[in-house]
């Protein structure tokens, strides 16, 4: 019996032939594939943002890939934790651009993490729709920026409007020492004017201070009739429960920033009577059948609670939302980034999770005052104002 000898160049010949069909094979379905980047706050001081963002641009894709995905195409995400800090955003938008090839991002979760990453975005001429509230993230307009979390500029009107309403004149202002506090300080000062308001004191407090009590008491002794506090968790509920304990009995607002029951869970008892503004998911059951945006948030909250046994916040919707809209404005491209954006910007009339979206040439975040709605918190749930 005789052997045959193979050269190695043989060899190296004869696999590449056998492994040709499963190269192909894998190069097609990489083909048929849309990468969508997601970058947020998943752990870390925000991840009550974060998490049920990843959570729901998850959902968002699988609902999509079920219906048979884009053109045929399924659609994967490619997420990456921020934890909260700007330049681990940074590396993970790097990553999405360079190493993964998205041909979107959504995310990242907050005001200062998303402004850290727009230079890159835009450089890569990459659409990215953010699931942050500051009106800097598209105030001015970016060719390549976009975002779903209504405006702090609509926030404040909200709070401010119901103020006037209840005979509020003089306030103290607190608000957190970030890019959101600043943005919402800076709305704050521009708007109070307009709604008859005098500002008497204002102060800030670091996003990780744990008492709030020296900045309170110098709020109290200018003597408003109500206090507004701007930030996210977890120095809201601190100043919450600070201003039970100094027994400052005047109104707290808080901002859109604290739209989940997590404020509600860290600020505990503290939390009873406190006013804020909020997309009207935390309210969804008690809109009327009237309002647009019900039936499409009653069909989020049953398949996100039924798929993850959690409830429901409006900082998910941001996610979710951005996912619509790709879903959207993908068909056709087959994948150009150019036409994606461009289709984008066209979006007219998008009933949402956090509003109607109307988006142009000089609004990429094309919500209005009906986005927000006012709620009470009481008897530890959120109570819905006329």
């Amino acid at each position: 019996m005789k052997c045959r000898i193979f050269s190695k160049k043989t060899v190296l010949l004869l696999t590449l032939l056998l492994a040709g069909p499963l190269l192909f094979s894998s190069a097609a379905v990489a083909a048929d594939t849309y990468k969508i980047g997601g970058i947020f706050s998943v752990t870390g001081p925000a991840s009550f943002l974060g998490d049920p963002e990843k959570k729901s641009m998850e959902m968002a894709i699988d609902q999509i890939n079920a219906d048979g995905g884009i053109d045929g195409r399924m659609l994967e995400a490619v997420i990456y934790d921020t934890e909260g800090d700007p330049q681990r955003a940074v590396q993970g938008v790097t990553k999405l651009i360079s190493k993964d090839n998205v041909i979107a991002i959504v995310g990242p979760s907050t005001t200062p993490t998303s402004l850290a990453v727009i230079p890159f975005a835009e450089r890569a001429e990459l659409p990215l729709i953010s699931c942050a509230a500051g009106i800097a993230i598209t105030d001015p307009v970016k060719k390549w920026v976009f975002k779903t979390a209504q405006s702090d500029v609509l926030a404040v009107a909200s709070v401010y409007q119901h103020m006037k309403d209840n005979g509020i004149k003089k306030i103290g202002i607190l608000t957190v020492s970030n890019a959101f506090g600043e943005s919402g300080k800076d709305q704050l000062l521009k708007q109070a004017a307009a709604f008859g308001l005098d500002i008497v004191q204002i102060d800030s407090f670091g996003a990780k201070d744990t008492d709030m009590t020296a900045q309170l008491t110098k709020i109290r002794k200018q003597e408003p009739d109500a206090i507004v506090c701007w930030g996210t968790n977890p120095g809201p509920a601190v100043v919450a429960r600070n201003v039970k304990q100094l027994e400052i009995n005047i109104p707290l607002y808080q901002s859109h920033g604290v739209a989940s029951p997590k404020f509600i869970e860290l600020a505990g008892e503290a939390a009873e009577g406190i006013f804020l503004p909020t997309g009207k998911i935390l309210v969804a059951g008690l809109l009327p059948d009237t309002d647009p945006q019900k039936s499409v948030l009653m069909d989020y909250i049953k398949e996100y609670e039924s798929k993850y046994n959690l409830a429901v916040s409006g900082f998910g919707g941001y996610a979710y939302d951005a996912m619509m809209m790709l879903k959207q404005a993908l068909p056709g491209t087959n994948g150009d980034k150019e036409k994606l954006r461009d289709n984008l910007e066209n979006i007219q009339e998008m009933v949402g999770i956090s509003g109607t979206f109307n988006f142009s040439s000089t609004d990429h975040n094309g919500l209005a005052e009906d986005a927000f709605v006012m709620v009470r918190i009481e008897n530890g749930t959120w109570k819905l104002l006329e």
